[in-house]
């Protein structure tokens, strides 16, 4: 069987990367000002941040049933089966559409709710290619993914409470608060959606909490306190030299992981919380064959 691998752009991956990895990546389109824009086609990072600065009106939206569909059946003139990675369903329709689209498709889409987003999208990317090349079936893909999603953490540090009051997700009262306390929120996603886990009056404060949170977890939930088997992310919103310098903190911290991936966070969720955000999460290493 040959199976194609489809994610979104919220899992990082842009139209190059995905080329060279060979798989597929829908666009996410936003709303800006009035206009139309799609994720890494005609809106760069850098053009994104640039008008979330100047205030532009900016929402969220899914893919099209149309794109959607368009996508999955070029892609079947060339393959059997396609696996889909949409981002969390806790965090968009896109899943629950994508997955009410493909009844129509006669088992050869298989969409995948793992309740993933940003890096950890990412990585379930990777594993459904490696998967995939083992000879599993698209069914078996996607029970695997499913089976597996709370096997990943994500911590972020929230820099400007601005957004998140733009966004109605706190009061203005809050936010007054909290910027005149000087509050760094750390938010969490465990799963579905993001949740408050802490509050931080400084950055070096915020990252102990993420990194002691990240501790924790891969000792407690996943059994592998030296993160022998855990894949270690860093992402961020306009922020990479501080993503460079928590890297190294976190090498240090955990000797034993592998390479330390970092990547700007997703623009979906950028675009609720705002540059000089950070974030820590992790994954467990899919099993070797055996």
């Amino acid at each position: 069987m040959k199976i194609a691998i489809v994610t979104d752009s919220n899992s990082g991956i842009t139209q190059e990367e995905a080329k060279e990895l060979g798989i597929f990546v829908l666009p996410m389109p936003f709303m800006i000002d009035g206009q139309d824009y799609y994720e890494d086609i005609n809106l760069t990072q850098k053009e994104f941040y640039e008008k979330l600065k100047d205030g532009s009106d900016i929402s969220t939206s899914q893919p099209s049933p149309e794109s959607v569909m368009k996508l999955w059946d070029d892609i079947l003139r060339d393959y059997d089966e396609i696996v889909h990675i949409p981002m969390s369903s806790g965090l968009s329709g896109s899943c629950q559409t994508a997955k009410m689209l493909s009844e129509d498709y006669e088992g050869k889409v298989e969409v995948v709710n793992n309740q993933r987003i940003s890096v950890t999208q990412y990585q379930a990317v990777l594993d459904a290619k490696e998967l995939s090349d083992r000879g599993m079936t698209a069914r078996e893909i996607c029970q695997y993914l499913e089976d597996t999603r709370f096997d990943s953490s994500i911590y972020i540090m929230v820099d400007t409470l601005k957004y998140l009051k733009k966004g109605g997700r706190i009061t203005p009262a809050a936010a007054a608060l909290g910027t005149l306390l000087k509050l760094k929120p750390v938010l969490q996603i465990q799963g579905e959606k993001l949740d408050a886990f802490a509050k931080a009056r400084t950055v070096k404060q915020a990252k102990n909490v993420m990194m002691t949170a990240i501790a924790h977890d891969m000792e407690q939930r996943f059994g592998d306190k030296d993160g022998e088997k855990i894949h270690l992310f860093i992402a961020h919103t306009e922020n990479h030299e501080a993503a460079l310098e928590l890297r190294e903190e976190l090498k240090a911290m955990f000797p034993k992981t592998g390479e330390i991936y970092i990547a700007p966070l997703s623009l979906s969720v950028s675009c609720h919380i705002g540059p000089g955000a950070l974030a820590i999460a992790c994954a467990k290493v899919l099993p070797k064959k055996q």
